[in-house]
């Protein structure tokens, strides 16, 4: 068994299942991880993949198990790369984010600014996508960090830290009946024609959430994952926005006019996080405490070393999170 058969079969269903994507991604040929799969197939005695022809079509009960193992010592193998850079060259490196939208924005923009003149020699890449795509992002190693608000059941077998509150606003037009209103309602919402996010996307499960409790569903005409195109669609009198308080900009968005909503939906967390046996480098521990101050290095080692995420939970229950 080869290091390099392990990494063939984890590409080849990070590709899904196309032989000729992962030779291309991998810069070898297509015909050499062929061999080297049946070759791995040939000493374990069983299929990682079923075929058709020549054609891969399903990964095995037994494969599927093995492509995890295999995901896990490569990201150990990783590990090992890692330690050595840290200690031979502390101040190079690279450092993958993966966020939403709004995160990279809207909050993530001071952290990267401070990040990049403090690393210069750190290559940082950031890559956007809904919560599914990023946890999709960091089990198959191509990111180191998850940013996100949403899907936590996504999360599972990752560490993930809580960094902040923040709630939501209203955002109509300011020739819009609800500019002037003293105090709305869910009910004042209901009848209107609302604009938001996507399920799945920056605090959208809460919305759903508030109006069900209150036995009223909510008039969604126009979702997107961009808080940016949701403001254009309420200049356009599309509907009524209902969006992060943190994406509104008092001088770019001066001709809408945001009313909080902190009284109608509870708040929602942002969380930071990163597989579990992921190895810290002292840029990665920095970027945290930058993005989420009370997260610093040992308080991060303290709830990595907890085995669950409601342990961590629990850890941080009676800590006072900064609100944005």
């Amino acid at each position: 068994m080869k290091l390099q058969q392990l990494k063939y079969i984890v590409e080849v269903v990070n590709h899904n299942l196309n032989v000729s994507s992962t030779a291309e991604s991998l810069y070898t040929s297509q015909p050499g991880i062929s061999k080297q799969v049946r070759l791995l197939e040939d000493e374990l005695g069983i299929q990682i993949f079923e075929r058709s022809g020549k054609h891969l079509t399903k990964v095995t009960a037994a494969g599927t198990d093995i492509v995890q193992i295999a995901r896990d010592i490569l990201s150990r193998v990783e590990s090992i790369k890692t330690v050595a850079g840290e200690h031979t060259h502390p101040e190079m490196g690279t450092l993958n984010i993966a966020t939403t939208h709004s995160q990279a924005r809207y909050a993530l923009p001071p952290v990267i600014q401070y990040f990049t003149s403090r690393y210069p020699k750190v290559s940082l890449h950031m890559h956007q996508g809904t919560p599914a795509q990023i946890a999709d992002a960091v089990a198959k190693g191509t990111t180191d960090f998850a940013i996100s608000t949403e899907a936590r059941h996504l999360y599972q077998d990752m560490i993930m830290l809580p960094c902040y509150h923040w709630n939501r606003s209203i955002v109509v037009r300011s020739d819009h009946p609800l500019a002037n209103k003293a105090e709305i309602t869910l009910h004042d919402l209901a009848a209107y024609s609302l604009v938001t996010y996507m399920f799945g996307i920056t605090g959208r499960s809460e919305l759903d959430s508030a109006f069900h409790r209150s036995g009223l569903t909510p008039r969604i005409v126009f979702t997107a994952t961009d808080a940016d195109v949701i403001k254009t669609y309420v200049r356009l009198g599309i509907g009524v926005g209902v969006m992060a308080s943190m994406t509104m900009d008092p001088e770019q968005d001066s001709d809408l006019v945001a009313i909080d909503a902190s009284h109608l939906f509870e708040a929602s967390t942002t969380q930071i996080g990163f597989k579990k046996g992921t190895f810290l480098r002292s840029y990665m521990y920095d970027f945290i405490e930058h993005f989420a101050p009370h997260l610093v290095r040992n308080v991060v080692d303290q709830a990595v070393a907890l085995k669950t995420n409601g342990e961590i939970e629990a850890m941080f229950a009676k800590m006072d999170l900064p609100v944005r």
